[in-house]
């Protein structure tokens, strides 16, 4: 008994302690799993790459859209904060669409979709085919959102899910830099054909990553044992943690984490259940009577969602360009540079929670992220209010574009990455699917909240105005990761409920420990 008892703690220890690369010789089988793990998140990462494409290319394509067919201030601000509101409806669609079809074949779906969607959209002659063409896209969009984060952290081991997890951010900023510099490369074109191919150029990928996704990437083995397909999972275990024992004891975590739920009489229809697990009982649990952990879970969820786009990010990621002109840079080149160099520095910055958050814990990152947004949306705001109004002061210039860098950098290290992953390892097993569809849809109501009125909104309260309510939401958002949410660092999934449960218990007047 006393030799099992060592044997599993070795095993936990391994798990919870062996990098995603380890050095050649060692652990070798460990290595093996981490790296098919690895190379399934990076494949589930492409479609993170082509939301990001869509989500930016219109950034630098609006102006040469409204030359070309005649649209005016309005009708493109509805064209753009539309998208989210479709997206709105793709993600809570994805929700239901895992767990019927699988996180596999829903990845596909996704991507069919945005290949019609850019199809259509760069084909456009008019305002309402525009207008179709983002529908389409736009459901695209929240379908992304929901499944590749699902897909990974049920994929991943829980020593290396803060990094497999954060790829999707990576991949999306990914995206939208590629297209700010399709924009940048594109825009010298003759007019009507410019805006065509940056959009355009978007329908290529999604054609790939549909076959990869059908031919293959295996299903989450989370996902089988719903569906009762217990030898595959215990397959697909074994090849992503690489020790056989260990994948044993996680799938048998994983089939007690959904039986716990269970009553005697749904077992005894539970091959019907399980088909049925994204139905109005899940719905009920999530909306209607949640427990007490689930409802903390909940509050973490959508308060990361919600405050993520009420820190303004959608107003830079889309409307740059304006903010650059406002501030007196007038040359066209010399915007889509600065906003290239906006999308190279949220990229680049993405990288660092890669390697940070399974070691320094995800509630640092985020405590960390908000308060540097905060600070460097009020820098951007003073400098955009110091600005002459004619422009001509290159220091007001130079410090909009170096604040508006470092918002997206802190962004970057907490805000953008890291939500995803703690919102997709803290749900339950059984909740995970729908609960990631109502945290997304949140995200793209204010998306599409921020992206339909920053431009009324700046000018009732001045482009200055609208940058320092926004550092006010980005302040709140510190005090709310300070208050409401535990750490989740070296935690299994099937460990979070718990550790919800535990925190429901604690005095609400004191904070969590870091």
């Amino acid at each position: 008994m006393e030799k099992e008892q060592r044997q599993q703690q070795q095993h936990e220890a391994g798990e919870l302690e062996a990098p995603l690369l380890l050095p050649a010789g060692h652990h070798d089988h460990a290595a093996a799993g981490s790296s098919y793990a690895l190379v399934c998140s990076l494949v589930a990462s492409a479609i993170s790459i082509i939301y990001g494409y869509n989500r930016g290319v219109m950034s630098g394509a609006q102006k040469f859209v409204q030359e070309d067919l005649g649209v005016s201030d309005a009708r493109i601000e509805v064209l753009i904060g539309a998208t989210s509101i479709y997206s709105l409806v793709g993600s809570l669609a994805a929700g239901w669409a895992c767990d019927r079809l699988g996180r596999r074949r829903t990845m596909a779906l996704s991507a069919a979709m945005f290949f019609a969607g850019s199809a259509v959209t760069g084909a456009a002659t008019g305002y309402a085919a525009l207008m179709a063409g983002q529908l389409v896209a736009g459901v695209a969009c929240g379908f992304g959102l929901v499944v590749a984060p699902v897909y990974i952290a049920e994929m991943a081991p829980a020593a290396s899910r803060g990094f497999l997890s954060s790829i999707p951010e990576i991949a999306g900023n990914s995206g939208i830099l590629l297209s700010y510099i399709a924009d940048f490369a594109l825009a010298g074109l003759p007019r009507g054909l410019n805006w065509r191919l940056m959009i355009g150029v978007g329908a290529v990928p999604p054609l790939f990553l549909a076959v990869a996704a059908l031919l293959f990437m295996p299903e989450t083995p989370r996902w089988l044992v719903l569906h009762g397909h217990h030898d595959e999972a215990r397959r697909i275990l074994a090849r992503t943690t690489g020790d056989r024992a260990l994948a044993d004891r996680r799938f048998t975590e994983i089939v007690s984490s959904v039986q716990v739920h269970e009553t005697p009489n749904n077992n005894a229809n539970h091959n019907n259940k399980n088909k049925k697990a994204s139905g109005t009982s899940v719905w009920r649990e999530i909306l209607v009577r949640p427990t007490p952990p689930v409802r903390r879970v909940l509050l973490a969820v959508l308060g990361l969602q919600f405050f993520q786009q009420a820190s303004g990010v959608a107003a830079l990621v889309l409307y740059a360009p304006r903010v650059f002109n406002h501030v007196g840079i007038t040359s066209q080149r010399a915007v889509l540079g600065a906003t290239v160099l906006l999308g190279l520095v949220k990229t680049v910055s993405i990288v660092v929670p890669l390697f940070l958050a399974d070691r320094l814990g995800r509630r640092p990152m985020l405590l960390a992220s908000a308060g540097g947004m905060a600070a460097s949306l009020l820098v951007l705001g003073f400098s955009l209010r110091a600005s002459p109004p004619s422009g001509g002061a290159w220091w007001a210039a130079a410090t909009s574009v170096a604040a508006a860098a470092a918002f997206m950098a802190t962004f970057s290290l907490g805000f953008g990455p890291v939500i995803w992953m703690y919102g997709s390892e803290i749900l339950p097993l059984r909740l995970r699917a729908q609960g990631t569809g109502i945290g997304t849809a949140v995200n793209r109501v204010m998306s599409a909240v921020v992206g339909m009125t920053f431009i009324s909104l700046y000018e009732a309260v001045g482009m200055a105005g609208s940058f320092y309510i926004f550092a006010g939401c980005a302040a709140a958002a510190w005090v709310f990761v300070y208050a409401c949410l535990p750490e989740t660092k070296g935690k299994s999934l099937e460990e979070m409920e718990a550790l919800f449960a535990t925190a429901a218990r604690s005095p609400p007047s004191t904070p969590l420990p870091l």
